[in-house]
């Protein structure tokens, strides 16, 4: 299997809620919107992001298993600065986010972050990582 992962999707308990939070919110444009279903928002080049109704993410794992929400997940977003951890913590609290964490430097490898949870219970991490970048080719380096 070529190592890759095109889509990552949360079984979401409420999705309007959701697509207020992302949409309305943030003002992330939806790639695919299917109220009452689930809503798709490309994030990066060949990934999307999906937030799928609870009861029909169950129905599609055609009973298999229940789910009970998100638990040990973080979706992080990386910035350009320490100000910029801190006003995009406040757009996502404005957006209808919790503050779980607010800005400050991190415990671990030296970033500047805090952490946010979307309606739903999906928890961001906004981070500032001195130490972490994009090249050329689109891969991320270390160090």
């Amino acid at each position: 299997m070529d190592q890759r992962l095109h889509f990552i999707t949360f079984a979401t308990p409420d999705l309007d809620r959701a697509r207020a939070f992302y949409k309305d919110g943030l003002g992330w444009d939806p790639l695919m919107d299917v109220p009452g279903e689930i809503i798709f928002f490309q994030v990066a080049p060949g990934q999307v992001l999906g937030l799928f109704d609870a009861d029909k993410f169950n129905q599609d794992l055609g009973g298999s298993a229940a789910t009970t929400g998100v638990s040990g997940v973080t979706l992080s977003h990386n910035v350009g600065s320490e100000a910029a951890v801190a006003s995009t913590i406040e757009q996502l609290k404005a957006a209808g986010g919790t503050v779980l964490k607010p800005a400050q430097p991190g415990d671990f490898g030296g970033i500047f972050h805090g952490h946010v949870k979307d309606p739903n219970g999906i928890v961001w991490e906004i981070a500032f990582n001195p130490g972490w970048r994009i090249d050329d080719a689109g891969t991320v380096v270390f160090g």
